[in-house]
């Protein structure tokens, strides 16, 4: 199993924010993404809904042979990430927002969480708020079409800032100086975040934190590749192939190939 691939999944290209940590972490290692985009975003669906997509993707990822897989969505993760660890027999490493990294960062106390509508709707960001957000006030601001704007590859421009700004202003407004990114898709807009929010704002994207918890699993597991070259890299989409190739390339910075997900796990029942 150590030679076995990864896999990473996301409502669309979002998770690729994680998906360029897992990379930067593990180099060895062979990764499989999938975009559900012709289902995205998640953020406007049901919690029943994206269990099912959820669930799907999964048994696509295990069809090919995968040794983990990362849950690279919030949304995912609050509403279908507890049936994924009972229902398959295989490492699944799920992002969450960083609340307790954030509530240690804060000075004025007040912290603010950007996340999409079905995030802060569930009961894991609740059950994380409580454990977690004691002591500090939690600004929780849902951001509906955010996601969207990564989706269509609109990093920049008059429109995406002002919808940014939005947002961030009236978090800014009540005191926070602590921003934690609580969707996947919101660290390619990290640049224009921190322009709105300004210098004295830290901004934090747990990415990172779940491709180094990725790293200790496997270890731990020795399930790590010993091949000692390069690992490669495979992509899916349940969209259109060709725009959600243009905006990888776009997010990554390089040309990837861009397959349709077998019909079987792209449908909905």
């Amino acid at each position: 199993m150590s030679g076995s691939a990864i896999g990473v999944f996301d409502s669309g290209v979002g998770g690729l924010s994680v998906f360029r940590e897992v990379r930067n972490a593990l180099p060895g290692e062979d990764l499989l993404y999938v975009a559900d985009s012709g289902f995205a975003p998640y953020g406007e669906r049901s919690g029943e809904f994206i269990a099912q997509r959820a669930e799907a993707i999964v048994e696509f990822f295990l069809a090919e042979g995968t040794k983990a897989i990362v849950v690279a969505c919030n949304t995912a993760t609050a509403h279908a990430v507890q049936k994924l660890r009972s229902r398959f027999p295989v490492t699944i490493v799920a992002i969450e927002p960083a609340v307790k990294p954030a509530a240690s960062l804060t000075r004025s106390g007040v912290i603010g969480l950007l996340a999409t509508r079905q995030t802060v709707a569930s009961q894991r960001l609740a059950d994380l708020l409580q454990a977690h957000g004691k002591g500090v006030r939690v600004l929780v601001q849902p951001c509906p079409g955010l996601a969207e704007v990564v989706e269509r590859g609109e990093l920049g421009g008059a429109a995406t800032e002002a919808l940014v700004a939005s947002f961030i202003d009236p978090l800014i407004a009540q005191g926070a100086d602590t921003i934690v990114l609580g969707c996947t898709h919101y660290p390619f807009l990290a640049g224009t975040i921190r322009k709105i929010a300004g210098p004295d704002v830290t901004v934090v994207d747990p990415s990172p934190a779940v491709a180094r918890e990725l790293h200790r699993r496997l270890d731990t597991a020795k399930l790590l590749s010993t091949r000692g070259q390069p690992g490669t890299e495979r992509f899916w989409t349940s969209g259109n192939p060709a725009h959600v190739r243009s905006v990888v390339a776009q997010l990554l910075g390089k040309d990837v190939a861009m397959h349709p997900l077998p019909t079987e796990f792209a449908s909905v029942a």
